[in-house]
This record gives C-alpha cells, sequence and structure tokens, in this order.
C-alpha cells in the first residue's frame, strides 16, 4: 500500500517547493473517523483549523447523516464571506468587536439568518446593538460559558469566558433578552481535555475529573438559561480530543472538530484516536554544510501557543533527520542534522505542530487522491482573505 507522502511525493514531483498538500484518502478516512465517534451526533467543523474552501466543503458535502453540519468560525468576517459564497449555520466560536463586520451582519436578512454570534459578557451586548443600529434586527447569539476546571485557587484550562455559574449564564440571557437578541444556544469549550495529549497518567486524571465537573456545571447552567428563554438550538462542546467526553452528556446537541482531518504534531498522542497525518508541507535543500548536515529552505512555519519543541514543525521524511537544537526552523533556511543522503535540490517533507494555522503559509494546497490524481485548490491566503 502507497504511504501518503509516498503518493504526495510522486504527484507533486514536478512541482518547485514550498508546497503543501494533502492526502485526500487520509483526510477522508480522518473525517469518517470522527463522524464514528460522534455517534450520529452532528459535528460542526472549526474552519480556524481548515482556512481551505475546498477542504470545508469535501467534508461537508460527504458526510453522512449525523455527521458534518454546519461550521465554526473563528472570525466574523470570515463568517459573512463563507456565507456570501454559500454556506449557511455558521457559528462563531468567539466574540466579535468588529463594528463595520456587525452592521454588515444587520443589514442583510441572510446573514442574519445564517450566522450565530457567540457572547460571554453584557459589554459586547452594548457593542453590537449600537453597531447592529435598530432595536428591529434581533442578531441571534449562543452564550460561551468557561468550561475550565478550578482546583482551589488553580485554573486549568484556557481562559475565555467569564461565564461560570448558572446565576452569571441565566443573568447574562436575561440580559441579551432585555436587549432584543435572540440567545439560541450555549457552548462549553473543554480545552483541557480536547487541547492536551493523554501523554502521562496526571493528565488523564484531570481529564476525568474534569469532564464529570463540567457535565454537572453544564446541565445546572442549561436548567438556568432554559428558566430564561425557553428551549434551545445548539448546545455545543468538544473538540477533536474531547468527542467521547461531549458525546457522553445527552444535553450536548453537537461537537465541534477541525485539527482531527489535517492531524498536525499536536494529536498525536491521544488515546481515542489512531493519528493519521493528512497535511504536509515540503521543501527543498538550498546547502550541505557539513557531510552529516543539510539546509533547507524556509520551514520556520511554528505555530501559536507557549513557545517550545512542541510548536515548531517536524521533518518526517526521509525518515531519521533532526532539526538543530542552536537554530531550528528558521525564517528562510532550516538546517537539518542526520542528513548524509540528501542532495542539492532534494525535498524533505515536514508536519506542522497545528492544523490550519499552516494555511496561512500558502497560497495553494495540492490536493492527492488515491489514484495519484492532482489538484490544486485555493487555501484563505491564497483567495486574498485574512482574519486574524
Amino acid at each position: 500500500m502507497t504511504s501518503p507522502i509516498a503518493r504526495l511525493h510522486a504527484a507533486t514531483a514536478e512541482l518547485d517547493p514550498p508546497i503543501a498538500a494533502i492526502d485526500l484518502p487520509t483526510l477522508r478516512a480522518n473525517a469518517a473517523d470522527l463522524v464514528r465517534r460522534a455517534g450520529g451526533v452532528p459535528i460542526r467543523v472549526a474552519s480556524k483549523s481548515v482556512r481551505c474552501r475546498a477542504v470545508l466543503e469535501e467534508v461537508l458535502g460527504s458526510g453522512p447523516a449525523g455527521g458534518f453540519a454546519g461550521i465554526m468560525s473563528y472570525s466574523l468576517r470570515e463568517a459573512i464571506w463563507l456565507v456570501r459564497l454559500g454556506a449557511r449555520d455558521v457559528l462563531l466560536g468567539y466574540p466579535s468587536v468588529d463594528r463595520a463586520a456587525l452592521a454588515e451582519l444587520a443589514g442583510d436578512a441572510t446573514l442574519l439568518d445564517s450566522i450565530t454570534l457567540m457572547v460571554d459578557d453584557t459589554e459586547q451586548l452594548a457593542l453590537i446593538r449600537a453597531a447592529v443600529g435598530s432595536d428591529r434586527v434581533r442578531p441571534r447569539i449562543c452564550l460561551d460559558v468557561d468550561a475550565s476546571l478550578r482546583v482551589g485557587p488553580i485554573h486549568l484550562g484556557v481562559r475565555r469566558s467569564p461565564i461560570r455559574t448558572p446565576d452569571q449564564a441565566a443573568a447574562l440571557a436575561r440580559a441579551a433578552v432585555d436587549r432584543g437578541f435572540d440567545v439560541v444556544g450555549v457552548m462549553t469549550y473543554e480545552a483541557q481535555i480536547a487541547g492536551l495529549p493523554d501523554s502521562n497518567i496526571a493528565i488523564r486524571l484531570v481529564k476525568k475529573l474534569s469532564a464529570a465537573e463540567i457535565a454537572t456545571r453544564r446541565t445546572e447552567v442549561l436548567a438556568a438559561v432554559r428558566s430564561v428563554v425557553g428551549p434551545l438550538r445548539i448546545v455545543n462542546s468538544g473538540g477533536t480530543g474531547s468527542i467521547e467526553v461531549s458525546i457522553a452528556d445527552p444535553e450536548v446537541t453537537e461537537v465541534t472538530a477541525g485539527s482531527g482531518l489535517y492531524v498536525p504534531t499536536l494529536f498525536d498522542n491521544y488515546r481515542a484516536f489512531t493519528p493519521r497525518p493528512a497535511l504536509f508541507f515540503a521543501t527543498s535543500v538550498l546547502r550541505r554544510p557539513t557531510p552529516s548536515i543539510a539546509t533547507v529552505f524556509a520551514g520556520g512555519y511554528i505555530a501559536s501557543g507557549p513557545t517550545g519543541p512542541s510548536r515548531v514543525p517536524k521533518p518526517v521524511w526521509p525518515t531519521g533527520l533532526r532539526l538543530i537544537g542552536t537554530e531550528g526552523a528558521g525564517e528562510v533556511q532550516t538546517p537539518l542534522s542526520s542528513a548524509s543522503g540528501l542532495r542539492i535540490g532534494d525535498r524533505v517533507w515536514f508536519r506542522h505542530a497545528k492544523a490550519g494555522e499552516l494555511c496561512e503559509r500558502f497560497d495553494r494546497i495540492h490536493l492527492v487522491d488515491e489514484d495519484g490524481t492532482r489538484s490544486t485548490v485555493p487555501t484563505y491566503r491564497g483567495e486574498g482573505q485574512c482574519f486574524g
């Protein structure tokens, strides 16, 4: 059986690197595995982990019933762009204070019907209402409720929403209704479960404790919000690394996933699924400073998050190559050790640490199918779009 990298290498042989390429059979297998893990609960695809419309359309267009449905966007301008190109049911994963985009949303019935805003503060409500400029416009909103774990003074998770308790959630819902908003959902993103690999027993214990805590608190929060606004259309939870935890709660109506499509290196050590990397980038050997070192062009595509070894790209083909600690992955060149077999002009294939961020470095991606046929599609960047 042909390996994904071998297939990509052969299908792009005449192209000059740097290039980014996706192995379509692997992407489709990853999408099917996410659907399997979700057990019939719809999956909202996280666009920030994809950043390529062709891939979004591939996933949303091929999913079976109970598979992928809807997009979680990371920017209101992005959501508007996607809807104008035909997308529907776009949930923002983050609040927006983009007043021009909010005014554009308010002036278009299709946008209002397709986009749900995210809020976690009454000041956001005031800003949105001022930007919208009309009391007759009722934007749809979802409440972002903090799903981090707190043990005494210790905070485990990301710093997102200030809303944690049922009373706080109900108060925000009431304030939203009073200001003329349509509250349609609640989101709880347990990043300390979804975003941490199962690398040791301590992390696994924290995840188990966190899952029990948020399940109990989410039930109480939902009851409090429903007492104010009635039934909810959206109860969103989870990410690629926490699907099983999220769907265990019958209150959850949908889960979010995106990184599990490309499977970057940060998702290599999860127990819930077997990683199948689908997205790679290649660059060329420029020089040979020593017999055992080859220096390739560019490659310093560092992922966001806390700086350290986990955020740098990893050379994966030919096997055995290593970054050099004194230089790492560089802006215009990257030296690699254990490279005695490489010659000037040879290719080296890498994996990125985070999923969609690689698309900010390339304006196109080459999609390679099982038979080796290749098509080329633009990334967000290739379509002239930059949202953050």
